[in-house]
């Protein structure tokens, strides 16, 4: 199983400041030298909860291309890039691009977005919001994939839209953040992978949307176990479903999961600092 680690993209170093991003970069790092595999980022224009309301976090497109430069060994990715904050034939084009400059380590994380005051804030119409990723995701998997896209959407048009044509050329991973039914379709017709956040052990919660994705998968006509499952876990944070900071708990909490069949963890730890991403570190190599 794969172990990853979410960079604090709206920690302030100061009011209204976040973290520098020579400190993001060091602590991508440390992930990659700590032997973990994968460094991400949020997507978020606004902090995402009432008391953050004026937090603005790092633009997240614009870090994980510094950090493919950065880094050389692990794969980055985003729990998730918002498909309403980019135009989809635009974001294709941005994600064929960083997909070559990281030596085809990305993995899109695509989300309808939840967070209204951040929509309202900088002009992004918020309603029929799965709609909207219906036809985002179905531009951006068809452009990545095949090369190039034509469609006619209620919401969006291109018209032989193209990606560079280039040897070798790998698409990205393609893994979408869902647990409504309608969403959970959408993973099961587009995605490469699954994700569900946030969780400390594995629950009740999680083992049914997990078996509400097998069943939209078998709906489409796909194999569930074509569809990778991951899920993200808080580390070290004050409120009771998080896990501690200590090797040997999330070493159990990390088995735990692997039996569940998730392929990846991606780890929110509090403080996300070097000591804490050794322990989390320390805790994957026990599990092998």
């Amino acid at each position: 199983m794969r172990v990853g680690v979410m960079l604090p993209m709206g920690a302030l170093s100061a009011p209204g400041v976040p973290q520098p991003y020579s400190e993001l970069r060091a602590l991508a790092q440390k992930v990659e030298s700590s032997g973990l595999d994968t460094v991400w980022v949020y997507d978020h224009l606004l902090g995402g909860g009432p008391e953050e309301a004026i937090e603005s976090p790092w633009e997240a497109w614009t870090v994980l291309t510094g950090l493919a430069e950065a880094t050389s060994t692990v794969r980055l990715g985003a729990l998730v890039f918002c498909t309403a904050f980019r135009p989809p034939a635009v974001f294709a084009r941005m994600a064929d691009t960083l997909q070559d400059i990281s030596g085809d380590r990305l993995i899109l994380g695509l989300g309808a977005g939840w967070h209204q005051p951040e929509f309202d804030a900088f002009g992004i119409p918020f309603d029929h919001r799965v709609g909207r990723f219906e036809e985002a995701t179905e531009i951006l998997t068809r452009m990545l994939r095949d090369g190039r896209a034509t469609f006619e959407g209620q919401y969006r048009q291109v018209t032989d839209a193209p990606v560079r044509e280039r040897p070798g050329r790998v698409p990205p991973t393609i893994l979408v953040a869902a647990k409504s039914p309608r969403m959970l379709a959408l993973t099961a017709r587009y995605a490469d992978s699954w994700n569900l956040a946030w969780y400390g052990d594995p629950d009740d919660a999680f083992r049914e949307a997990n078996r509400a994705l097998s069943e939209a998968c078998t709906a489409a006509g796909r194999d569930p176990a074509t569809l990778e499952r991951t899920a993200g876990i808080l580390v070290g944070h004050d409120i009771e479903r998080s896990l501690p900071v200590d090797a040997d708990r999330l070493a159990e909490a990390f088995a735990a999961w692997e039996a569940e069949g998730v392929a990846e963890l991606v780890c929110s730890p509090n403080p996300c600092d070097a000591a804490t991403i050794e322990v989390i570190a320390e805790a994957r190599r026990r599990i092998g």
